[in-house]
């Protein structure tokens, strides 16, 4: 009895890691042009919602294409924390 709750715990825990997985590579696959990316295409990076990600639109407006990836942080509402948790994804091309 505990050898099948044990085996059924294994095989659990193997489906929620193989699931989790691709979800997770595919997340990290996408990148943005934060110098062309749309409002809405830049509420998929982490802690963006819709004011920051039309702020990030405004600022590029009003100022001209980033010339680097940190100069996001320029940007009212994108902090250091929010930099760090999507530096891999964001490009500028």
């Amino acid at each position: 009895m505990i050898r099948r709750l044990v085996s059924y715990a294994v095989v659990a825990a193997l489906s929620a890691i193989t699931l989790a997985v691709p979800a997770v590579h595919a997340a990290a696959a996408d990148k943005i042009n934060i110098n062309t990316a749309s409002v809405k295409e830049l509420q998929k990076l982490e802690g963006i919602g819709h004011g920051v990600a039309q702020r990030i639109v405004d600022y590029r407006d009003a100022n001209g294409p980033f010339k680097r990836g940190e100069d996001l942080r320029k940007v009212e509402g994108v902090g250091a924390a929010t930099w760090e948790r999507n530096r891999e994804r964001i490009v500028v091309k």
